[in-house]
């Protein structure tokens, strides 16, 4: 069997030691390092903190060949077993690659272990060995022989499944529910003292009944064990799937706190992304694009689809929320109103449509800049957007909702890939007619959805706030040290229109000194021109305009109950929002 081990080599260097060995290996036996991890979809060059590479082979030292940035060969004489060493560097605190200290460890196997290559679909193992004292591993890799830390030995069936299990490292705050049967184990490493992870199970199990039940009604989910890693840092934000697990990262204030009443805002989130991760389980990690049948390690794998994979479980992720009772109607519908600002706040929604996003995250949406706003759009909003259109119409024509159609191509193709096709033929099945025209223009087109009507229908009232400043004015800043740096400017909005660019700072108005946009209504009047002091390039430039009024901006929305609606409005928003 191709087996790893790995260790801790040097917490304060923060250097994973390697070992792999490959029996009977090729005559020219090619390795490889992936260039990227499925879920997050840029080529991160993993291979840049991989060092030290050598090889052996009946006791002789072999010679190690790089081929290309990722690749390396190594020339073997007969069939004993090739014995392969090599460094990592794990420094990066998120949920990708590595990392490693005095006080904690953990890994996606994308950035540790090499790829024998031709030799993928054998079975794997690893040995996770000489770890600090007082640490333990938390992994939902499938465990072989492993001591109460859970050292040991691991298997894999392939290469795909091997680096599909993160693995947490540390001395973390561990606890166990089931969920329809299933046991579901939570990791917490980082969290302050004070925590209430009991809350925090409880809230999760809730979370996770709801969507085996929602998926499989009273049948069994398809894996075994599910395990959540949720690394809790002072500011952070973000997740990435797997196919029995989760890797979380989360500021850690929003985590639950003993003897606390009511969900802050960031605990709210917190259990969003718990929601979206957990979805994934179903939708990209099982149902999946057809061009993610098989994972190409070494470049990118283009899709069109992330707005259905991305798009529709950010969709789903608050609706469980709410549907499981973790938050109320009204809470859920101001996070809704919060995504339906978002996109109507980006310009970019006119110029690129929600599948060309899709294609283009490779280049665009993981490689954002102050031009971000005006040329893209997000396949995770608007993609969440495009599925509540599609709920919506569906249960305004009384022949289904788009649960149906999950389920159905679920059902369909076996938990398997999927394209456009057969999401446009479980439509046509649920709906009773083709969605041809919807996807055409909600998908492939760069109009806005018709959400105010579509709302209206399931009593929910649409209006438009006073906006911002930042909304106001179509640009985006960062205050800070006592001054407003201007991050973005909107197209064709009045920042644009009266010159003002990205990394300009916002000095004066009417020679008053301006700390934070807020302050304009100190210092100007709508309607009166006024005149901003603005730095750039270490130059002073004078600007002259009038500031714009409060109805030029229309993306600050607020939804609410609508009081009084017809009864059908109001039953369809309970089956919605309540469904089971």
């Amino acid at each position: 069997m191709i087996a790893y081990r790995i260790e801790p080599l040097d917490l304060h260097a923060h250097l994973y030691r390697v070992r792999l060995r490959i029996p009977a290996p090729e005559a020219v036996q090619r390795l490889s390092l992936p260039v990227w991890i499925p879920g997050s979809y840029l080529v991160r060059e993993f291979a840049r903190h991989l060092q030290g590479l050598t090889a052996r082979q009946g006791g002789q030292a072999r010679p190690v060949e790089q081929l290309d940035k990722a690749s390396w060969q190594v020339r073997c004489q007969g069939r004993a077993a090739l014995e392969v060493s090599y460094e990592v560097y794990a420094f990066d605190n998120s949920v990708r690659a590595a990392w490693l200290d005095a006080t904690r460890g953990f890994f996606n196997g994308t950035s540790v272990f090499l790829r024998v290559e031709g030799r993928e679909d054998e079975p794997h193992a690893v040995e996770i060995r000489q770890l600090p004292r007082g640490w333990q591993v938390a992994t939902a890799l499938p465990a072989v022989q492993v001591d109460a830390r859970g050292q040991g030995r691991y298997e894999a069936a392939g290469y795909d499944e091997l680096v599909d299990h993160p693995v947490e490292l540390g001395a973390f705050w561990r606890g166990q529910f089931r969920a329809a049967g299933v046991a579901h184990e939570f990791v917490v490493a980082g969290a302050l003292p004070g925590f209430d992870g009991e809350r925090l199970l409880a809230d999760a199990k809730r979370i996770c009944e709801a969507q085996i039940r929602f998926w499989h009604g009273r049948r069994k989910p398809p894996f075994g064990r599910y395990v959540f890693l949720l690394n809790a840092v002072d500011d952070g934000y973000g997740g990435l799937e797997h196919r029995a697990s989760t890797a979380l990262i989360c500021s850690r204030r929003d985590l639950p706190r003993r003897g606390e009443a009511g969900a802050s805002d960031g605990y709210v989130t917190l259990l969003g992304l718990i929601s979206h991760e957990y979805f994934h389980t179903w939708n990209v990690k099982r149902l999946r694009p057809a061009e993610f049948a098989r994972y190409d390690y070494a470049r990118e794998n283009y899709t069109e689809l992330l707005w259905f994979f991305e798009g529709f479980t950010s969709y789903y992720d608050d609706l469980f929320l709410v549907r499981t009772g973790l938050v109320d109607e009204a809470r859920y519908l101001k996070l809704l109103a919060r995504t339906v600002g978002n996109v109507l706040a980006t310009p970019g929604r006119r110029v690129q449509s929600v599948a060309q996003a899709s294609f283009d995250a490779w280049v665009k949406y993981y490689r954002q800049d102050e031009n971000t706003v005006n040329a893209t759009v997000s396949y995770y909003t608007k993609g969440s957007l495009v599925a509540l259109a599609l709920d919506l119409t569906l249960r305004a024509q009384r022949r289904g909702t788009l649960d149906d159609v999950m389920r159905l191509l679920w059902a369909r193709s076996g938990g398997g890939p999927v394209g456009e096709a057969d999401i446009a033929a479980a439509l046509k099945e649920v709906g009773g007619r083709p969605y041809t025209r919807e996807l055409s223009r909600w998908v492939h087109g760069t109009q806005d959805l018709p959400l105010e009507a579509l709302l209206r229908e399931v009593g929910v009232q649409w209006s438009v706030q006073p906006p911002p400043w930042p909304l106001r004015l179509g640009l985006r800043t960062a205050d800070g040290n006592g001054s407003v740096k201007v991050r973005a400017v909107m197209r064709g909005q009045w920042a644009e229109r009266v010159g003002l660019a990205a990394g300009d700072e916002l000095l004066a108005v009417n020679d008053w000194r301006l700390r934070k946009l807020d302050d304009l209504e100190l210092y100007a009047v709508e309607g009166e021109p006024v005149e901003l002091l603005v730095g750039r390039d270490q130059r002073l430039l004078r600007l002259r305009a009038v500031l714009p009024g409060r109805d030029e901006a229309r993306a600050n929305v607020a939804l609410a109950v609508q009081e009084g609606a017809p009864a059908a409005a109001v039953a369809r928003r309970k089956a919605w929002l309540g469904a089971r």
